[in-house]
This record gives C-alpha cells, sequence and structure tokens, in this order.
C-alpha cells in the first residue's frame, strides 16, 4: 500500500473507532439512574460498573503500551467500606468514555504514524491497529451484556430505537 492508502485506511479504522463511542454514549443516554444498576442476571456487573470498566480497560492496555497518554487520569471504580464501586453519574461516565477513547485515537494515530507498535513489559500489540480491534471485540461483547440487562430489567430497545442508536451508524440505507 502506499502512504496515501495506508493513511486513509488509518482515517476509515479511526472513524470507526469513533461510531463504536457514539454507540456506547447512545445507549449510555437512553438510560436513567435506575437503568444503569440494570444487570443482565443477578450477580452480573451492573450496566454502570460495564461502562466503567470499558473505559478502565481501554486506559489499561494504553497505561501498559503507551503510558505517556494515561498519565494523571482518575480512575472510575472507588472502594466504598470493602466493595468496589462504579461511577454512577451519567455525566461522569460520558465524559470518561470520550476522553478514553480520545485517548486511544491519539496512541493509535501517533504510533502508526510512526511505523512503531504498541508494546509494554506485560502486553505488545504487533501494530497499533491491533490494539483497536482488541477493544472494538471487547467492546462488543458489553454492549450485548448491557442489552441483555436492559431486556432483564424491562427496559428493552425494540427496533425503531435501536435503528438510529446503534445500527444507522454503520451503514446507510436508500
Amino acid at each position: 500500500m502506499t502512504q496515501t492508502a495506508d493513511q486513509t485506511l488509518l482515517g476509515v479504522v479511526l472513524d470507526s473507532w469513533n461510531r463504536n463511542n457514539n454507540i456506547l454514549l447512545n445507549l449510555l443516554h437512553t438510560m436513567s439512574e435506575a437503568g444503569l444498576e440494570a444487570r443482565p442476571m443477578e450477580g452480573s456487573p451492573s450496566l454502570a460498573a460495564q461502562f466503567t470498566h470499558i473505559r478502565d480497560v481501554r486506559l489499561f492496555f494504553v497505561s501498559q503500551t503507551a503510558p505517556e497518554f494515561t498519565e494523571d487520569l482518575p480512575d472510575l471504580f472507588r472502594q466504598e467500606d470493602a466493595e468496589w464501586q462504579a461511577e454512577r453519574d451519567a455525566g461522569q461516565i460520558e465524559q470518561m468514555l470520550r476522553d478514553s477513547a480520545e485517548t486511544v485515537t491519539k496512541v493509535v494515530q501517533s504510533r502508526t504514524e510512526a511505523g512503531l507498535p504498541l508494546s509494554g513489559a506485560h502486553v505488545a500489540y504487533d501494530h497499533p491497529l491491533l490494539l483497536l480491534q482488541h477493544l472494538l471485540w471487547h467492546e462488543g461483547y458489553h454492549v450485548g451484556q448491557m442489552m441483555l440487562a436492559l431486556k432483564a430489567s424491562g427496559r428493552t430497545l425494540g427496533e425503531e430505537q435501536a435503528m438510529p442508536l446503534i445500527w444507522d451508524l454503520w451503514r446507510r440505507e436508500w
């Protein structure tokens, strides 16, 4: 591939990453505060915990492979008594998802343009785009869990609701 083709491909993949983040934000926006406590089944993480976990996983792998991009970022899980609690404020979750998506974008773009892998003491990606693919797969799993949690709590997103929030972000129909 030529440099121009590589740059075009990088742009498309980063656009895909941004669409993925917009889907997460769309799902977050459909939930009331009570909805963030929904769980796919008893003992499973709440939706708030899953959103928080997604953000933390993004930053964990960046911190392991490009730590200079994650300096001074706050944790969203906090210890209360003997329990770890997820962030429950939707506005805070939204901002942290936006910030972490932007951080991942910067890392992938920077390392791809420099022709460098993402590599740390405990984890490595042969190419920066593999980090994105890992995160997309991980987040897709959690979106499935979130949809199941909504269904289990009686808050099912119907086809008419899901189309503009999820599927229309990926395609155009005529």
